[in-house]
């Protein structure tokens, strides 16, 4: 079973969170953050992974910590359930819209962190929050999970729109890459990283 358990606590977020990626994509979150949950729920229904997530942060200063720190543990879990990532596809691609939005998620499991995030079509508030919190998770996932990733909202007008859609095809991005469908380590190097 590809499963890892991190608990992450410092003064300002403490983080428990549970990741399967082979379940059924089943989420059990709860953030402080209704917006945040709702993303991270889609994340799981899209990848098929299932995700326990249950975070305390510093939400009277603002949503920055809880949604990097998740970021982080999210990222971590990702590499530890993935191990030496013998047999995955490694890459996953995909579009998926939502109403006038249209989103773009490419994953590439490679070792190798990097993140381009292109959001400019965002306003600068969503849901009450700066539109940054989520380059930062975007950035934090990347960066702790080893991977290049690249996110970027095509058109749209809809914050709620242009940022579901990217979840969801981050998703199903992600569920490509983790996808036991060849023999191996997935590099003509013979490693990953």
């Amino acid at each position: 079973m590809r499963k890892a358990r991190i608990t992450r606590t410092t003064k300002e977020t403490s983080i428990e969170l549970e990741l399967e990626l082979d379940g059924q994509g089943t989420a059990e979150v709860s953030t402080g953050v209704g917006f945040a949950d709702h993303m991270l729920t889609l994340l799981a229904f899209w990848s098929g992974m299932d995700i326990k997530l249950f975070c305390k942060g510093d939400l009277h200063v603002d949503a920055h910590h809880t949604l990097e720190d998740i970021g982080l543990c999210l990222g971590q879990a990702l590499c530890d359930a993935l191990g030496d990532k013998a047999g995955i596809n490694r890459v996953g691609h995909a579009r998926f819209p939502l109403d006038e939005a249209l989103s773009e998620a490419v994953v590439d499991l490679s070792g190798r962190a990097y993140l381009v995030y292109e959001d400019g079509l965002l306003p600068a508030q969503v849901a009450g929050e700066e539109k940054d919190v989520w380059r930062e998770f975007f950035k934090s996932l990347a960066f702790k999970g080893q991977m290049n990733l690249h996110v970027r909202m095509l058109y749209g007008k809809n914050a709620h729109h242009l940022l579901e859609s990217s979840f969801k095809a981050l998703g199903v991005a992600l569920r490509q890459a983790v996808a036991r469908e060849r023999a191996g380590v997935p590099s003509t190097k013979g490693s990953l990283g």
